[in-house]
């Protein structure tokens, strides 16, 4: 049943410019797709218009819309198709001309499977990816320090790469035709005096949205607004790419990790032709953003040119589109000291409010993690009217916080610990750490998530 403001239950939210840290705050024109594995986008900083925070009256041609979601990355397309699974409308407001399908892959493990189920895609995805049985671990100089399987370990365990693009399009393709506005890009925020948040796009459109749910990147103007600092710079960038083998790829179903000085790689297959690779390396800084793929290739080879031969070779073989560099980012939730996920009938969703490293292979399973319990939250406020919008929302951040936080501070620890420049540090991690002391079960502990069927 499509959700009328009938059914709608809000609590009025005043808000002044006291409630935010910053209220100068300006968009940013991107210049580039939003890159996954936690990368920086390319961008052109710019003054489009400068963030209302003021009470002001609804317009009476404003477009009224129940719930609005900004952004149609895989936490924005997940949210639309778990309110969708349950009778609720949803309006998703993506700035690009299309799905940002950019990019490479993702690694999913058990949790993220798990939603994917709860949305109702699982299956579909399944059926194009192949099931990877384990990881092994080797030295820059192709000696092999430690293997596992997954299922020796934990037979519940299932982790596959799945392709960005083929994952979006499959959770757009469960939505109605019109449920996605493409060339929707914000221009201004406001707040109505009924609660209600106006949003004015750069064409003079105007929406006004009981709900608005963000899910607009790392760099989320949402989250700006609410008082979140920009993400942090870790220290390192990443080189990845999605080779390609025509006549079909020769690895095993594995993942593949090398461990160098200061620099890290690996690869994995996708599928029956894709293979997957990355590699992460020390920097001071982000460094000029590059698109020239000749030049990502040319540096990827340069970090790696005396590690096993494999790597070059799904270097050479992959497409000018799919090999990129980001630089990793995150940002830490700090107890009593970070803004709350949400702000009256505003909540941010995915990387807009946790952005988290790659080292644990979690910010889309958590992404969609995010999805189903906000889902559930919002659903049985709004059907039961015996919880408010407002306290659906706040007890989605509550929940989520014990999770998300942990995850964050973990991420950034072992990426830290893996790119160890030392010579004797990495000596003994090869020769100790790895071969004696890593156990395979506290590595995949993260991923036991549980939660109701939506």
């Amino acid at each position: 049943m499509a959700l009328s403001s009938s059914t709608l239950l809000l609590v009025k939210s005043h808000i002044s410019l006291s409630s935010f840290s910053n209220p100068s705050l300006y968009f940013s024109k991107r210049t580039s797709s939003k890159p996954q594995l936690g990368g920086l986008p390319g961008e052109t900083r710019i003054r489009v218009r400068r963030i209302s925070l003021s009470i002001i009256n609804a317009r009476a041609d404003d477009r009224k819309e129940d719930i609005v979601i900004v952004g149609a990355g895989i936490a924005g397309l997940a949210t639309a198709v778990s309110l969708q699974r349950l009778g609720i409308r949803t309006l998703v407001l993506e700035q690009g001309e299309s799905l940002r399908t950019g990019g490479t892959s993702l690694t999913l493990f058990k949790n993220g499977w798990k939603a994917l189920d709860a949305i109702g895609v699982g299956n579909d995805l399944r059926s194009q990816f192949l099931e990877i049985q384990g990881m092994a671990i080797k030295s820059e100089d192709g000696r092999e320090l430690r293997s596992f399987r997954f299922k020796d370990e934990d037979e519940s365990q299932e982790v596959r790469a799945v392709e960005r693009r083929i994952l979006l399009e499959t959770l757009a393709s469960r939505l109605p035709p019109d449920a996605i506005s493409f060339s929707s890009k914000l221009a201004n925020i406001e707040r109505s005096e009924n609660g209600e948040t106006l949003l004015e796009l750069e064409d003079g459109i105007c929406i006004s949205a009981k709900i608005l749910i963000a899910c607009d990147g790392i760099r989320s103007p949402v989250a700006k607004l609410m008082g979140f600092p920009e993400p942090n710079y870790v220290g390192h960038c990443a080189f990845r790419g999605l080779a390609y083998f025509p006549e079909g790829q020769p690895f095993e179903p594995k993942v593949n990790y090398i461990y160098g000085k200061g620099v890290r790689a690996g690869y994995v297959p996708v599928s029956e032709t894709k293979v997957y690779w990355f590699i992460c390396y020390n920097s001071s800084s982000p460094g000029p953003k590059i698109t020239d793929p000749s030049i990502l290739r040319q540096q990827a080879e340069q970090l790696v040119r005396n590690w096993p031969t494999e790597l070059i070779n799904l270097i050479n073989l992959t497409p000018d589109d799919t090999i990129i560099r980001t630089s990793l980012v995150d940002r830490w939730l700090w107890p009593s000291i970070s803004p709350p996920a949400s702000t009256g009938s505003i909540v941010l969703v995915g990387d807009a409010w946790h952005p988290m490293t790659p080292n644990l292979g979690q910010g889309a399973c958590c992404a969609l993690e995010d999805s189903i319990v906000l889902t559930k939250k919002l659903a049985e406020a709004i059907k039961s009217k015996r919880n408010s919008v407002e306290d659906a929302l706040k007890a989605y951040g509550s929940e989520r916080w014990p999770r998300i936080f942990p995850l964050t501070v973990r991420a950034y620890l072992v990426g830290a610990l893996l790119q160890w420049d030392n010579p004797v540090i990495c000596a003994l991690r090869d020769n100790i750490v790895v071969p004696k002391l890593v156990r395979l079960g506290p590595v995949l502990e993260h991923t036991n998530f549980e939660f109701d069927p939506l």
